[in-house]
């Protein structure tokens, strides 16, 4: 008998302990596979494979696959790593990890293609609402094609495993709709094409800036964002102190923007008596009630609401939702500080610390600057309890309104989503690495679209931050260029989404390892959500064809490599041309301005000529740069023979 079953068993004998030792020796000493590992999983092919997790500590270790096996010792605190040599695609086969007493398998893994995908709202959007997704998602069954979605967490530092274990799942008709639509269709044609199994991970946060995905160690760098990233840090360490600290930020950006901030503050008090205030019927936002002075009013405005909680209630109360708000608040309930926000689309969900609410009235206090308040509708306000209970708030509000104020913006604590600093990367980026990839795909910028020239720095950091945490120096990286929505231009002029499509243009001219994908013509500029995913999938999947298996097809569409001056005219030269330059319904291309130094720029007549453009007429002595597609929502024409689009640029003119 092995030495460990007879000392449980003499033990049970003298302890009585039937059940709860036996399982519990087990739990604590059998070994496990990181979360991201898990049935129907799969294994990257062709390159050393990393395999990683925990086990009793100083465990010595046996993994295996398809007989295939690699070594592993657990360190003092149990985390074990070890690498499995490269793979041939292939499977089902099982994967397993043994300390010779104890094994855990995983079963239905195959070996093939993955792919990491991730980014904002777009990346995010589900198969289930893309274009077409009714008969696709019906046929999508493909025991060769499989995906996995992190779920969603927001950490302070970065995570050595995910929080929660995601499920693998085969694509079929009940469960494609919830995949990454761009994911899925470019995933879907790489294994059609290449007839390997294809896996691929979706980690993915609507609404969110580039800034979250960086890691700590890279974005502090960045002097600008130093000090945020220690604040974040020691949120972790101790998120009381960090949130007393940033309250008092917010306190003093107060009282240097309003004169009458110091004053105010008598109105946080639950003793304060407010009777004289307006009374406001909170059943959406302010400028659609009844009150006539908060019409047309853009500032500051102080809400006051009170909530009854019997004992038992106060006990468990341990949240405040209050749903969206327009735009900035600040929130106190029973005098204590509870939370800000700054999002207008954000649900405010404000935890609340023991002993805050009391048995009796309790009352609430917000201070908004903005330009709508509380937007939601009065189910989205309630208390939350421990034990699941959502006690609603009344729609009655007291309130008085402060300095009338437009453009003014409170920075948000650096640990709020959707502008937080690394978080994301702390809990869905870090704890995938270094499961080997074949590539990873980035489809974000809308919410960086006011930063562009910032984006440029951004960028490059993130690409070469995931190829140092994937321990891929070459990973090849596809980004997924802004697409078309809001204001469609009548005249030249500024455009936030056109200068950020530029960064993304430039950080991947500048990377032999990346590839740009063009979606701008298959945007809707009424809705930042374009449904037709399936082209930008397409479009991708071109991109891993030349960028990762080498074949001879143009990564992206044209692209203007060059700006000279001939005669009266100007030539605009491109690469990825080669199978020439055609319009659609017009014998003329639309959508190319020239600018001169004081940036006064006019549409000009352009003509394809093979693989150039022909500026009719534009070479004047004044103009020193040409732009192309120069819009939040541009309207062009112009594509390859191969029905690619040409990418939007601003280049200067060659002397």
């Amino acid at each position: 008998m092995r030495p460990d079953i007879r000392r449980i068993i003499t033990l049970v004998a003298t302890t009585g302990l039937l059940t709860v030792l036996p399982f519990a020796a087990q739990a604590q000493t059998a070994p496990q596979f990181a979360r991201i590992f898990g049935d129907h999983a799969v294994i990257q092919r062709d390159q050393a494979v990393n395999i990683w997790g925990t086990a009793a500590p100083n465990a010595a270790l046996t993994v295996s696959v398809n007989g295939q096996t690699a070594t592993a010792t657990a360190g003092s605190d149990g985390k074990w790593k070890t690498v499995l040599p490269a793979l041939t695609a292939g499977g089902p086969y099982t994967l397993t990890v043994s300390d010779g007493q104890s094994t855990t398998t995983l079963s239905d893994i195959l070996i093939g293609d993955v792919y990491l995908c991730s980014g904002q709202s777009n990346m995010e959007f589900p198969a289930r609402l893309s274009t077409g997704a009714w008969g696709e998602i019906g046929a999508s069954a493909n025991p060769n094609l499989r995906f996995v979605n992190i779920e969603k967490d927001s950490a302070a530092s970065p995570r050595d495993d995910l929080k929660t274990a995601p499920a693998w799942k085969v694509t079929g008709p009940d469960t494609t709709g919830e995949a990454s639509a761009v994911c899925y269709y470019m995933s879907k044609a790489l294994q059609k094409e290449h007839k390997v199994p294809v896996g691929f991970i979706g980690t993915d946060w609507g609404g969110t800036t580039i800034q979250s995905w960086i890691s700590p160690a890279a974005l502090r760098t960045l002097p600008a964002y130093t000090a945020g990233v220690d604040a974040v840090a020691q949120y972790g360490e101790n998120p009381e102190k960090a949130q007393a600290a940033h309250a008092k930020a917010q306190e003093a950006w107060w009282d240097a923007h309003d004169k009458s901030a110091k004053a105010q503050r008598a109105w946080i008090s639950p003793a304060f008596n407010d009777s004289s205030w307006s009374r406001l019927k909170a059943t959406g936002g302010w400028k659609d009630s009844d009150a006539a002075d908060l019409k047309g009013f853009d500032g500051v405005v102080w809400l006051r609401s009170r909530v009854t909680l019997t004992a038992d209630q106060a006990a468990k109360a341990n949240e405040l939702t209050l749903g969206p708000i327009d735009t900035f608040d600040t929130t106190w309930v029973n005098g204590q500080w509870v939370g800000s926000g700054g999002i207008n689309w954000v649900w405010r969900d404000y935890k609340v610390a023991p002993g805050v609410f009391k048995a009796g009235e309790n009352v609430i206090v917000l201070r908004v600057l903005g330009s709508n308040g509380l937007t939601g509708t009065p189910d989205m306000r309630f208390v939350k309890t421990s034990d699941g209970q959502a006690i609603p708030l009344s729609t009655d509000w007291t309130y008085k309104t402060g300095m009338a104020a437009k453009g003014l913006s409170i920075p948000a604590a650096p640990w709020d989503v959707p502008t937080s600093l690394n978080t994301l990367y702390n809990g869905m980026v870090a704890p995938l690495a270094p499961y080997s990839v074949k590539a990873a795909a980035w489809y974000q910028g809308e919410s960086n679209a006011d930063a562009a020239t910032e984006y440029r720095t951004l960028l490059p950091m993130l690409m070469a931050d995931w190829r140092k945490s994937f321990s891929a120096p070459d990973l090849p990286m596809l980004i997924v260029q802004l697409s078309s929505y809001g204001s469609v231009s009548t005249a030249p002029g500024v455009s936030h989404w056109a200068e950020l499509r530029e960064a993304q243009r430039l950080s991947v001219d500048a990377d032999p390892h990346a590839a740009l994908i063009v979606s701008y013509d298959f945007g809707d500029r009424s809705d930042i959500h374009p449904t037709q995913k399936n082209i930008i999938g397409l479009r991708a999947a071109r991109a891993v064809d030349n960028l990762v298996f080498g074949q001879a097809v143009a990564p992206t569409g044209p692209e203007a490599t060059s700006v000279t001056r001939a005669g009266a005219d100007l030539t605009v030269n491109f690469r990825y041309a080669d199978s020439g330059l055609k319009t659609y319904s017009s014998d003329t291309a639309i959508g190319f301005e020239t600018c001169d130094a004081k940036d006064a720029c006019r549409y000009v007549t352009a003509v394809a000529d093979g693989s150039r453009v022909v500026l009719k007429g534009a070479n004047t002595p004044d103009t020193i740069k040409v732009r192309y597609a120069w819009s939040d929502a541009p309207f062009t024409n112009l594509y390859s023979g191969d029905d690619q689009p040409v990418v939007p640029f601003e280049l200067k003119v060659s002397q």
